[in-house]
This record gives C-alpha cells, sequence and structure tokens, in this order.
C-alpha cells in the first residue's frame, strides 16, 4: 500500500505542476520583451528540469516497481494504465515538448507557443489521468 500511496502523491504532484505551467507559466511567454526571451527560455528550462527531473524519476520507479511486484488488490489494468500515462507524459515531453522548447529558445515565435500549448494540454490530461488511475489502485488495494 505504501509504494500506491507514494505514487498517487508524485502523479499528483506532477499533475499539479503540469495544469500551473499549462495555465499560467505558458501563457505568459508572450509577455516577455523578444529581446529578452532567449535568455527567459533557457533559465525557465534549467528551473523546470530541476522541479520536473524528481518527479519524472520517482513516478518511472514506482510504475516499474508496480509492474515488477503489482501489490495485492492492486488490479493489473490499472497498473498497465498507470504505465500508459506516465508513457504518454514522458513521450509527449521528450518528442515534442523538448524539441518545442529548443526552437522558443532561439527567439520567440507565437506559432511554436501555440503549439507547445496543445502539446502542454496533452501532457496534462495524460498527467491527470496518471493521477485518478493512482487513486483508482490505492482504493481497490485498500
Amino acid at each position: 500500500m505504501t509504494l500506491l500511496v507514494v505514487h498517487l502523491a508524485l502523479t499528483a504532484a506532477y499533475a499539479g505542476f503540469q495544469w500551473t505551467v499549462r495555465a499560467l507559466v505558458y501563457p505568459q511567454f508572450a509577455r516577455v520583451p523578444a529581446g529578452a526571451f532567449p535568455a527567459y527560455e533557457k533559465a525557465h528550462q534549467r528551473r523546470v528540469t530541476a522541479v520536473v527531473g524528481p518527479l519524472f524519476a520517482g513516478q518511472g520507479v514506482t510504475v516499474l516497481w508496480l509492474l515488477a511486484a503489482r501489490p495485492a488488490g492492486a488490479p493489473v489494468t490499472g497498473v498497465v494504465a498507470a504505465a500508459v500515462c506516465l508513457g504518454v507524459v514522458l513521450g509527449v515531453t521528450g518528442l515534442l515538448a523538448v524539441p518545442l522548447h529548443r526552437h522558443l529558445a532561439q527567439g520567440f515565435d507565437r506559432a511554436v507557443l501555440a503549439r507547445l500549448l496543445r502539446v502542454d494540454t496533452v501532457r496534462a490530461l495524460a498527467a491527470t489521468a496518471g493521477t485518478l488511475v493512482a487513486a483508482w489502485l490505492v482504493l481497490a488495494s485498500g
């Protein structure tokens, strides 16, 4: 049960973080003066990595642990769904969001920001789904 609660805490923390970035941080990008934007974006990348890195690592550990040693009462479908949700978040991050951030680090581009907002909505929804799955696993095992 402890593993499931830790997983739930990590997924909820990440989902809250991701919705904050989506609703608050990214929309503010358009307000940064163009000449200052590349430095702003690079600083954003460093700071976000320091927060999101441990959350990704923690979720990676808990999902792998759940897959390797599913707790009694935890539905297999829930464990697989948790892995899928994290896979979507990591895949969208690595394949879509990171390249968009690299593009923005060269200079602000409204069209790239619009794509980043769409990509980030997918991430936030997948993170929310991961949290709902994690809560289901806790309840099913309790």
